[in-house]
């Protein structure tokens, strides 16, 4: 799949520590304060890992499930970023639904994992050629430092061109 020099961009942009800190910090605050992390963004997968700390906690001994969700999210939503990414003409990107599954108590550094990126960028392709909205479910997995499934959520984003 050949990417545009956007999308590269983006790509190596959110793989930067320092730069993705200050886009978090800018744009997504609550991820800045939580503590995300995108240690890996290809075309084909994105890597997004999230700690359990402080701010991340809950009564429970274990990670809130919003952070959980916040950081699946996340794995699902820098491949929609990168392949819209300066796009002309621009494309929008919209959560339409979310779903999760716990397995485990999650602890410690909790990695997500999605590897929807040809499907993702299939979309965006499809929707800036016919101009109709595509939709695309995400599968992104979390999991333990040990490699224990924690949780898993299934998010459906939207994808359309807008008009030039």
């Amino acid at each position: 799949m050949e990417v545009s020099k956007s999308a590269q961009s983006f790509m190596k942009m959110a793989t930067n520590s320092l730069k993705f800190r200050l886009f978090l910090l800018k744009d997504l605050p609550m991820g800045y304060l939580a503590g995300l992390r995108v240690r890996e963004l290809t075309t084909e997968k994105c890597v997004v890992t999230i700690p359990y700390k402080y701010l991340t906690k809950n009564p429970f001994r274990s990670m809130y499930f919003a952070c959980l969700a916040m950081a699946a999210e996340m794995s699902t939503g820098a491949l929609g970023v990168a392949a819209t990414y300066g796009q002309t003409p621009s494309v929008a990107m919209l959560v339409q639904g979310i779903e999760g599954e716990f397995s485990k108590k999650a602890v410690g550094l909790i990695s997500f994992i999605c590897n929807d990126g040809p499907t993702v960028f299939q979309a965006v392709a499809k929707t800036k050629e016919t101009g109709e909205g595509e939709t695309v479910t995400c599968l992104s997995v979390g999991t333990d430092e040990s490699g224990e499934e924690v949780a898993r959520f299934k998010l459906t984003w939207s994808f359309k061109a807008r008009s030039k």
